[in-house]
């Protein structure tokens, strides 16, 4: 079944004729939104963790759409193979000397005084590392040739001890591929071969440890990705299949299996490209994305713009390709609540996920914050997806008694005490994306979606002074509107090293133009017209003798005053990052990036007008708890009530098929023209 959005509810689109249908795997439901014309559709289903193209496929056959219109996919393949350790036998070939690069790291601790802290596991065991006779200068030079006799040999060993995937990072090979291609063209050949990852195609940029580490990523995470994206393909036919990468565009399938490390946070990256959108029609500039799901929160701030990152780090891994700086913990709807060894309440990381679920699903009996909402009365048992799904209230508190003993208090408490703590490490989140670095929530819009944002948002709200919290149209489904509307845009780097005085206008020409030709290339052979094209320069930047950097716009090289330009954008740029800057220091630029967008047909919303009369009727009223102490007599509203100019005080519940929006006591909610929900509190927070 399908749930139509009726379109004298809500704000029309614009006369458009694109038609795709977006999806977005999360860990506990499947979303769907369908851009069609001037209207959409949006829909759910249960994710099927086993293999999420059957949810997939399913949603897509429920609205009728299957083998009907495009598809852009959010996928999280990649990302559940790497967190649960899922993925092919890889093995490493790198530069003899240089087997243990993946072990031994970098020397920097995540927590500097933790005795007990583990590392990561690396994805190469230490047999199926291998070095490779052969070494490059810094420049490119031959120092020492890679004899065809040695090749083959790596080669061979390779093959003997069963490597599904192989990840070849060769020392400065960013600079000169050749031995790299040498390798790849041994490995084509043959009978079983194996899933390729070369650094000089996927990362070709300085710093051994992180390209040899993301490069790896990507063979361990290669095979799992391609069956996935194969069964994908098979089951929606031969129309266009999309794939949202990190960065917050879209690639082809095609290049998403063979390079699926930019696809690590898909799903997150169209939640944070749905909420700019939503923000940039309603009039929000600076917004914070609040995304709490079944499993994770993720949050990202967004000044003004959506902002990236090339230095990640995803479960301890370096990650050093583009994508959205977003900032996850693991507190979502299912995450499961228990008493730790010294006696205190943990909420997550880990979660009921989709099967069994939350206790109130019917099948699991861990407590989950989702059981502490019901609970508590901030979640309708029979208005839940709609009414669609019925909760059981009962399980729920069975579920929750063992945590209520434990703490000595009620059911009624444990899931007041689950509801703090989740608040508490998400507050931590926010905290960590805008206060720590150099910027004031109370500057900002935190915007709420994914099923459980917005019974939350208000909450974290006032304990961070942020002043306004913008509950969507469709909080539950924006990953999947992001996913649909997002551009296709397509990421390229090279290593220059160049110093204070190479740094010429004419030397980023030559840096860029080859960049350029191959952007240009790609986007042709993929159809899209020249006139959607937006080719953007960035610059990797920093102080002369600074181990990392600031990437910065490239500022135009045809204009007067190059060099000036760009020395107050990266001046200001470090002092908004590191709180001070230094104007009389030499600045270099270590890596230039280009960023190619084809853009795509994002539809324009045409505000409603606002009602003058603000009262709107609730359903009914029912009991529920808050931070006061006591439950209140709490109305309860429709969200399709909710049109342009609308009004409610809190405390109130909203509940619509996708999400529920829960509005404390001291908060008031006005409907603005285009159908969001902007509440505001009464009693700020100082």
């Amino acid at each position: 079944m399908t749930f139509p959005i009726v379109s004298d509810k809500v704000p029309r689109m614009l006369a458009s004729t694109h038609r795709i249908v977006g999806v977005d795997v999360g860990g506990t439901f499947t979303d769907f939104m369908l851009v069609d014309g001037d209207r959409l559709r949006t829909h759910k289903v249960l994710s099927t963790p086993d293999d999420p193209s059957r949810a997939v496929i399913q949603g897509l056959r429920e609205m009728d759409v299957l083998n009907d219109a495009p598809v852009a996919h959010g996928s999280t393949v990649a990302t559940n193979a790497l967190l649960e350790r899922r993925g092919a036998r890889t093995a490493l070939v790198t530069t003899a000397g240089f087997e243990d690069v993946l072990l031994i790291g970098r020397q920097a601790r995540p927590s500097l005084y933790d005795l007990l802290q583990e590392k990561p596991e690396p994805l190469v065991p230490p047999e199926l590392a291998f070095g490779v006779a052969e070494r490059l200068d810094k420049d490119g030079g031959v120092v020492l040739p890679m004899t065809p006799q040695e090749a083959e040999a790596v080669v061979r060993r390779l093959q003997q001890m069963g490597a599904e995937a192989v990840s070849v990072s060769l020392l400065f090979s960013f600079r000169n591929p050749s031995h790299e291609e040498h390798l790849a063209a041994l490995l084509e050949a043959l009978p079983s071969r194996p899933f390729i990852s070369l650094s000089s195609r996927v990362l070709p940029e300085f710093r051994e440890y992180e390209r040899a580490s993301t490069v790896t990523v990507n063979a361990y995470v290669g095979p799992l990705m391609g069956r996935y994206l194969g069964r994908l393909e098979a089951g929606v036919g031969q129309r266009s299949l999309r794939v949202m990468q990190s960065s917050g565009g879209s690639i082809s399938a095609r290049k998403a299996a063979e390079q699926p490390v930019r696809t690590i946070l898909s799903g997150p990256a169209g939640g944070v490209v749905g909420a700019s959108w939503v923000a940039g029609q309603a009039g929000h500039s600076h917004i914070i994305t609040f995304d709490m799901g079944g499993t994770s929160t993720d949050v990202s701030l967004c000044p003004g713009r959506i902002q990236e990152t090339t230095s990640a780090l995803v479960e301890g891994l370096p990650v050093s390709v583009p994508m959205i700086d977003i900032h996850t913990v693991g507190a979502g709807g299912g995450s499961i609540a228990q008493m730790d060894a010294g006696g205190a309440l943990r909420v997550g990381p880990q979660s009921a996920g989709a099967d069994p679920g939350p206790a109130c699903y019917g099948k699991g009996d861990a407590p989950t914050v989702t059981d502490a909402n019901l609970v508590l009365g901030r979640l309708v048992a029979h208005h839940f997806l709609g009414g669609r799904m019925a909760l059981d209230p009962g399980r729920a508190r069975r579920a929750l008694e063992p945590l209520a003993q434990a703490l000595r208090t009620d059911a009624t408490g444990a899931a007041l005490g689950i509801i703090r703590v989740v608040n508490s490490n998400m507050e931590r989140a926010i905290r960590a994306v805008s206060l720590e670095r150099g910027h004031d929530p109370r500057g900002f819009t935190l915007l709420a979606f994914g099923g459980a944002g917005a019974m939350h948002a208000c909450e974290l709200a006032q304990e961070l002074g942020i002043p306004r919290v913008l509950a969507p149209r469709y909080p539950g489904i924006l990953s999947a509107l992001g996913v649909a509307i997002a551009d296709v845009v397509k990421d390229y780097a090279r290593t220059v090293m160049l110093t204070s005085d190479d740094l010429t206008a004419h030397a980023l020409d030559e840096a860029f133009r080859p960049l350029e030709a191959q952007a240009r290339e790609d986007l042709a052979r993929e159809g899209y017209p020249e006139e959607r094209w937006r080719l953007e320069r960035l610059l990797d930047a920093r102080y002369t003798g600074q181990s990392y950097e600031l990437t910065v716009p490239c500022p135009s090289t045809a204009a007067d005053g190059f060099s000036q330009e760009f020395a107050v954008a990266f001046h200001e740029a470090h002092q908004q990052r590191f709180g001070h800057s230094d104007a009389t220091q030499g600045v270099e630029v270590v890596n230039v990036r280009l960023k190619a967008v084809a853009r795509g047909d994002r539809p324009a919303m045409a505000p409603r007008e606002m009602a003058r009369d603000t009262a709107v009727e609730p359903l009914f009223r029912a009991p529920a708890f808050f931070f006061s102490g006591r439950y209140a007599d709490t109305p309860v509203y429709a969200r399709e009530s909710l049109t342009p100019g609308k009004r409610i005080q809190g405390p109130s519940v909203v509940v619509q098929m996708d999400a529920t929006t829960v509005l404390p006591p001291g908060w008031v909610a006005v409907v603005d023209g285009w159908g969001n929900l902007v509440a505001e509190s009464t009693e700020r927070k100082a």
